[in-house]
């Protein structure tokens, strides 16, 4: 009998432990699956990180020195290049439409009419028009001059300020590379003064340095998308001003006849 309550006490302690080490191996499951998840959160919230934070996160750590001139070439070739792409599209002009106006208004009303169309319409393919018709009683010779002539002024109108895009574009790596230099520079002038070649002294002037380079490029990459589409449309405009000259030289002599 004795024999019997000691086994059945044994057997409950038994019991009992195993139940207080399931316990335990549950709660260490448990807290391990909630330090997974709180790392799996805080993982994304740091992929969450938007273009633009970390975009100013490392222009600021660039230094204010070159960083600052990068973004002065910038903005100052983002407002012209704005500047020149408004303008360049004010500038097109249908010129087949204004074609067939001038020699439908040279018909009917004769060159009075088709002076007055000429201003009414904005435009240097108009503007070159207006020239050539004001010059047309002088004789059809005369008119081509003007054409011509006034033709070379309308294209330094496109051109205007154009250059200026194209010295940023080169102005911004170079800013960037020196920036990159002069980082080197201090990096070893660190070395050279703790007389040691260790990574941490160099780390940060090279990251700066390197990050310089990175934005000066950006902006030449932008700066020279903006600018190769201003190029293409100033030379679609002097195109349709060239062939336009051509019809209104060839609309005058057979008026003349």
């Amino acid at each position: 009998m004795r024999k019997l309550f000691v086994a059945l006490v044994a057997s409950i302690l038994m019991t009992g432990f195993s139940a207080n080490a399931n316990t335990i191996n549950l709660s260490t499951a448990d807290n391990v699956a909630v330090s997974t998840i709180v790392q799996e959160d805080d993982e994304a919230s740091g992929e969450s990180v938007s273009f633009t934070q970390e975009l100013k996160t490392r222009f600021i750590e660039g230094g204010p020195g070159f960083m600052g001139i990068v973004l002065i070439c910038l903005i100052l070739g983002l407002a012209i290049a704005i500047e020149r792409i408004i303008f360049l599209n004010l500038a097109t002009t249908n010129t087949k439409k204004l074609t067939d106006g001038v020699e439908e208004a040279l018909a009917n009303g004769g060159v009075d009419a088709a002076k007055e169309l000429c201003r009414d319409t904005k435009g240097p393919v108009a503007s070159i028009f207006y020239q050539g018709l004001d010059r047309v009683d002088e004789g059809v010779e005369s008119a081509e001059k003007a054409v011509v002539a006034y033709g070379g002024v309308q294209m330094g109108q496109l051109e205007k300020n154009v250059s200026w895009i194209s010295l940023f574009i080169a102005l911004a790596p170079m800013l960037g590379f020196m920036g990159t230099v002069i980082g080197m520079i201090q990096a070893f002038d660190k070395i050279e003064a703790a007389g040691d070649m260790q990574p941490s002294l160099v780390a940060g002037g090279i990251k700066v340095a390197l990050l310089t380079t990175v934005f000066g490029l950006v902006v030449a990459i932008i700066l020279q998308i903006f600018y190769n589409y201003i190029v293409a449309k100033i030379d679609s405009i002097v195109n349709d001003m060239e062939d336009a000259s051509i019809t209104l030289v060839d609309i005058l002599v057979a008026h003349k006849k």
